[in-house]
C-alpha cells in the first residue's frame, strides 16, 4: 500500500477540528442539567459508579479515576459484568453515571430498571436524548457529536472526546465545590513528584544520632576538621553542654578564615564558628527546606526543635535522594 504523507497529515488537521468542535459544542449546551448532576453527586454519601461499555467503557474507567483522585469516591463497573454478579456492588447511596453515546447499548439496557428499582439516581452522559438509557435517566448530559473524526464517520473518537470533557469538567466543578486543594490531591497521590513535594517533612528526610556533625564550642580546629570528615557533609554543628545549637562552621568558612590569614592551628570552634545558623524544624515540608537553601545559596541546613535542641540535618543530595527537588 502506497503511503500519502500529506492525506495523513490533512486527516489529522481535520481529526483536530472536528474534535475541537465537538468540545466546544458542549459548552453552548451546557446549563441547568449540568449544576443539577453536580449537586446530585455532592448530595450522596455513597460512591459514583460509572458504567459503560466499549470504547465509551475506556472512557468510563477515566472518568472513575479522574474523579476518585480529586475528592469524590467513585468505581467503575462492567455493565456486561454487571448483569451476572456485579451489581452487588451498588448500594443504596450511590448514583450510576452511565455513559454510552448511543444510549442504546445492549449491555447497558438490562442494568438500567434493577438500578431504579435499588432507588440508586442516575445520570446518563449520551447523545441519544430519546434513548432507552435517557429515558431512565435522573438527568442527562448531551455528549453528541455532529460527526466523528473517522473518514467513515464510524470509529468512536470525536464522541468519546466529548465524553471524556463532560467527565473532566463534572470532576473540576465537583473538586471546586468540595475544597478540594492540592494538599488533598497529594494525599491521593503519594507517589507523585506533587505529592512527594507537599507530604515530605524535612523529619522523613533529614539525618539524626551519629550521623549528624556536631563539636562543642571549647573543640579545638584539629578535633572539628575530623568532624567534618568523618561525617562527609562538609559542615559540622556547634552544640552546648545542653545540646543547643550555638553555631555552624562550614568549608565555606574554612576558605573564608584561610583567605583572610587566620592562625586556625590555635582556634576553638566558638572562635571561628557562624553564630547565626538557619535552621529548620523537622515539621517543616522538606520543599520548604530546598527554597530555603535556594535562596540562601547554602546546601546543608541543621534542624532544631523548639527548644533550639540540635536534632538532625539535611543537605541538598538528601533532598534529591527523596525527589523532593
Amino acid at each position: 500500500m502506497d503511503f500519502d504523507a500529506d492525506r495523513a497529515l490533512r486527516l489529522a488537521h481535520d481529526t483536530f477540528e472536528i474534535e475541537a468542535q465537538a468540545v466546544l459544542g458542549l459548552r453552548a449546551r451546557l446549563g441547568e442539567p449540568f449544576a443539577r448532576a453536580v449537586q446530585m453527586i455532592l448530595g450522596i454519601p455513597g460512591r459514583v459508579v460509572v458504567m459503560g461499555m466499549g470504547k465509551s467503557g475506556h472512557v468510563s474507567r477515566k472518568i472513575a479515576a479522574t474523579l476518585a483522585s480529586t475528592g469524590t469516591p467513585a468505581m467503575f463497573v462492567h455493565p456486561a459484568e454487571a448483569s451476572h454478579g456485579d451489581l452487588g456492588m451498588i448500594t443504596k447511596g450511590d448514583l450510576l453515571l452511565a455513559v454510552s453515546n448511543s444510549g442504546e447499548v445492549e449491555e447497558l439496557v438490562p442494568v438500567l430498571p434493577v438500578v431504579k428499582r435499588l432507588g440508586v439516581p442516575m445520570i446518563a452522559l449520551t447523545g441519544g436524548l430519546k434513548s432507552t438509557l435517557a429515558r431512565h435517566a435522573d438527568v442527562v448530559l448531551d455528549s453528541g457529536v455532529e460527526k466523528e473524526a473517522c473518514p467513515h464517520n464510524l470509529a468512536p473518537t470525536a464522541s468519546t472526546t466529548a465524553q471524556m470533557a463532560l467527565g473532566d469538567a463534572l470532576a473540576v466543578a465537583l473538586l471546586d465545590a468540595r475544597g478540594f486543594a492540592p494538599e488533598d490531591f497529594a494525599r491521593s497521590h503519594p507517589g507523585g513528584s506533587l505529592g512527594r513535594k507537599l507530604l515530605t517533612l524535612v523529619g522523613d528526610v533529614m539525618r539524626t544520632g551519629d550521623a549528624v556533625p556536631k563539636v562543642q564550642p571549647h573543640a579545638p580546629f584539629s578535633a572539628l576538621m575530623r568532624e567534618m570528615g568523618a561525617k562527609g557533609i562538609g559542615a559540622s554543628a556547634v552544640v552546648d553542654a545542653e545540646g543547643h545549637l550555638v553555631g555552624i562552621f562550614t568549608a565555606g568558612d574554612l576558605r573564608r578564615h584561610v583567605e583572610r590569614g587566620t592562625d586556625l592551628r590555635e582556634s576553638v570552634a566558638r572562635d571561628i564558628m557562624n553564630p547565626s545558623p538557619r535552621t529548620l524544624r523537622a515539621g517543616q515540608m522538606a520543599v520548604e527546606a530546598a527554597q530555603v537553601m535556594e535562596q540562601t545559596r547554602v546546601t546543608l541546613l541543621f534542624v532544631v526543635d523548639e527548644h533550639g535542641h540540635l536534632v538532625g540535618t539535611v543537605n541538598a543530595n538528601d533532598l534529591l535522594r527523596a525527589k523532593v527537588i
